[in-house]
């Protein structure tokens, strides 16, 4: 499955966390919103892929995004839980 990345902080191969989004969705513009403002404020690497760019994802996720992986690991969808998400990444 070939990931495409989007926008973000640094992005790229070496960001910690990373953002499953769709466009047009209210829930994943606020999500990567929030991940943007924590990431930079940690100084923290992040990137977005818009799962409707690849069937593989988008049969994945589906509905389920935003979805916010943090070390490859799935963290939390729909919504940032600010202080889990801040513990994480510490």
């Amino acid at each position: 499955m070939t990931v495409p990345v989007a926008t973000g902080t640094g992005g790229g191969g070496n960001a910690r966390v990373r953002v499953y989004t769709r466009v047009n969705c209210g829930l994943c513009a606020q999500a990567e919103a929030d991940v943007d403002r924590i990431c930079t404020e940690l100084g923290q690497r992040f990137d977005t892929v818009d799962i409707d760019s690849d069937p593989e994802l988008r049969a994945e996720y589906g509905d389920r995004v935003p979805v916010i992986v943090v070390d490859g690991r799935e963290h939390g969808f729909w919504r940032v839980e600010e202080p889990r998400l801040r513990a994480a990444l510490s």
